[in-house]
């Protein structure tokens, strides 16, 4: 089975739960393209970043001092492979240098390309807070396992977490959660021309795709970081 990835972006809350569960029937998709089909270049060109600072409805997610001077927001999907190097191989680095040292503070935002980051993302938030990125950096750092081989492999993550086999099903028909996740994804689209990940907001300023570690840096730098 072949997976739509405009299915789940279009679905409502108890279809996008539904569609989670698909992971359990999953049998292949493709991992190269960033951008999400059906979402077109004159919306990633308007962007009206007026409320880009204000938390979704389900909460936040961040690391690093509230009050630090640059804050960095990315959005991302869990089966994106670009923004699983970033996370492996380029926030470890700008997390060292601007985070732990309270020059940014950087926020990660849910958006789904496909059921089965949809699915990996509900997970990641059906956990405690405390574990959040724990659950984030393995999802990435495992990515390649747990999308060829889905069910069991999201189980062996979630139970790092605490999971048991009954918590983590019922995570993943958790329609409110689903619907929450989704409204993230929607927000990023509509009013940020987010059409494609990773892309990120330093300040306000767009950066699109994994870049070099360089142009985070005079980004961050160029921000007051």
């Amino acid at each position: 089975m072949k997976l739509d990835r405009r299915y789940v972006l279009a679905a409502g809350g108890a279809t996008a739960a539904a569609g989670a569960l698909a992971l359990y029937g999953f049998q292949g998709r493709e991992l190269t393209a960033t951008r999400v089909p059906g979402l077109s270049e004159a919306t990633a060109q308007t962007r009206d970043l007026s409320s880009l600072d204000e938390p979704p409805s389900i909460g936040e997610r961040a690391l690093g001092a509230e009050d630090a001077p640059v804050t960095m927001i990315e959005y991302a999907s869990a089966t994106c492979p670009h923004c699983a190097r970033f996370h492996t191989d380029t926030l470890p680095t700008l997390k060292a240098e601007y985070v732990d040292t309270g020059k940014v503070r950087f926020v990660f935002r849910e958006f789904p390309f496909d059921d089965l980051a949809m699915a990996a993302f509900m997970l990641a938030r059906c956990a405690p807070e405390e574990r959040y990125f724990a659950l984030i950096d393995l999802l990435f750092e495992q990515q390649e396992t747990w999308t060829r081989d889905p069910r069991p492999e999201l189980l062996k993550i979630a139970r790092v977490a605490g999971f048991t086999p009954e918590t983590f099903e019922q995570c993943l028909k958790d329609e409110d959660m689903a619907k929450a996740i989704l409204e993230i994804r929607t927000t990023a689209d509509e009013q940020y021309g987010v059409s494609s990940t990773p892309t990120f907001f330093v300040n306000g300023k767009v950066i699109t795709g994994n870049q070099p570690i360089e142009q985070f840096r005079q980004a961050i730098e160029e921000a007051g970081g």
